[in-house]
Formats: structure tokens, sequence, C-alpha cells
């Protein structure tokens, strides 16, 4: 043991080790050298497995798989059940029924739009002589706007 200031530092007793050559260190290095190398392709080997046995641990066992298929394939019957249902059903809306539904709707729509513009309008022409703000005079006169009702204008 030596001591510098607080530190102590030991050191071995080399007198109860035997000397050794020239020839015995390489040959304790090559060994070495081999351990190193095993040691490394077996954890390589180690790492290998371990993700193997993670991706199976992850996976799907049989038993699992079986019931997954059988959900799946009564899933599918329940679908294909449905489908011809709605196919051998006799209420269908002709076509001429739907375009007449759609054109009804972008009349509406339409309407809505040439409104909202025209109440739009005459608000504005309102508010250029009015002194207050247009929020406080749509509350006085009790207009409640689309944006108030949260109703959305559909596109055409």
């Amino acid at each position: 043991m030596k001591t510098y200031g607080k530190q102590k530092i030991y050191f071995a007793d080399q007198a109860q080790f035997k000397d050794v050559n020239d020839a015995d260190l390489k040959a304790m290095d090559h060994q070495i050298s081999e351990l190193s190398g095993e040691v490394q392709s077996l954890t390589q080997s180690c790492r290998q497995l371990d993700a193997e046995l993670k991706e199976l641990n992850s996976s799907l066992t049989t038993e699992e798989m079986v019931s997954e298929i059988r959900d799946l394939k009564a899933e599918c019957s329940g679908y294909g059940a449905r489908l011809e249902k709605i196919k051998s059903a006799s209420n269908h809306i002709t076509p001429e029924e739907k375009d007449k539904v759609y054109k009804e709707r972008d009349l509406y729509v339409k309407e809505w739009k040439k409104r909202k513009r025209l109440a739009s309008d005459m608000i504005s022409a309102i508010l250029e002589g009015y002194p207050k703000s247009k929020k406080e005079f749509l509350e006085e006169v009790g207009v409640e706007t689309d944006e108030d009702c949260k109703a959305v204008l559909p596109s055409t």
C-alpha cells in the first residue's frame, strides 16, 4: 500500500506470481483473443435467439389463431347475410327518385345561400350608421346566425 495524501493505493504482491516467459504470454494472449471471439459469437447468437423469442411471444398461439379465424368467419357470414338482405330488399330507391331528392336539396341550399347573403347585406347596411358593434346589434334585434346555431352551409 502507498499513501498519497488522503488516498491509498494498493498493489498486488508481485512476489507470489511466478515469472512468465514471452512464449507463455503470447499463448495467453492468443487464448484471450480466441475466448473473446467466442464470447462475441455467443453474444450475437444470444441476441438472435432473444429476438426470435420476442417475436414468437408476440405472435398468436395456435389456439388463439383458431379462435380468431372462427370469429372472422362468423363476422364474414354475418356481413354476407346482411349483403344478401340488402340486395333482396324490395324498397330500393329508383335513380329518378334519387335525382329528384338531390335536385330539391340543391334548390334548398341555393335558396339558403341567397337568403343568407340578403340578410347579411341588410345587416351590413344597417350597421353603417349604427353606433354599436355587429354582435350587440344582433343581440338587440334578436337575430340568431348560422354560426350561433352551429349550422354549416352544405356545399352544392
